[in-house]
């Protein structure tokens, strides 16, 4: 049996196969427990977005390209203020189904019709020259998600990881 080793496989992971088999021990926990969240988050983004795994990966790739600049704190975005669309308020920068589709490296007519359907939903606002934006509605709704249960349930994850790997 072959085992395939990530590319970019951490150090410190590195460095466990080295270790002692307690050092290997917490390693596997910590990973057992990332893995116990990332599914159960995976299975509640699938549900949430209609049984469509894809477009939660698409309106986030939107969302990260639109409010990128934001994250350097030139511009706070509150979704919360005001009922206006979020580009109105805001200098977000536009992508198009040409450039969420390079990023996310799936086909044009995937992303177009998966974008299609996001626009329906009322959660991505098109620009008749194609731009795409995130409308303010779902940076409420899908910030308010992140705020009131991923953020919290993630960091206290990584509380429990910190204490499995202290000496």
């Amino acid at each position: 049996m072959t085992t395939i080793k990530p590319p970019n496989t951490p150090a410190a992971v590195r460095q466990a196969h080295g270790r002692s088999p307690e050092a290997r021990r917490i390693f596997r926990a910590v990973a057992v427990l990332l893995a116990r969240y990332q599914v159960r988050s995976l299975k509640r983004i699938f549900d949430e977005f209609e049984r469509d795994i894809l477009l939660p990966i698409l309106l986030g790739e939107i969302a990260l390209h639109n409010l990128g600049e934001r994250e350097n704190g030139h511009q706070q975005l509150n979704p919360a203020s005001g009922a206006e669309d979020v580009c109105d308020r805001l200098e977000l920068r536009p992508c198009n189904a040409y450039s969420i589709a390079a990023a996310t490296g799936l086909p044009r007519e995937t992303v177009r019709r998966k974008i299609a359907r996001l626009t329906e939903l009322g959660w991505i606002n098109r620009r008749r020259n194609g731009h795409l934006y995130v409308s303010s509605d779902a940076l409420q709704q899908f910030g308010e998600l992140l705020y009131s249960r991923e953020l919290p349930e993630l960091l206290a994850i990584a509380d429990r990881a910190r204490r499995l790997m202290k000496p």
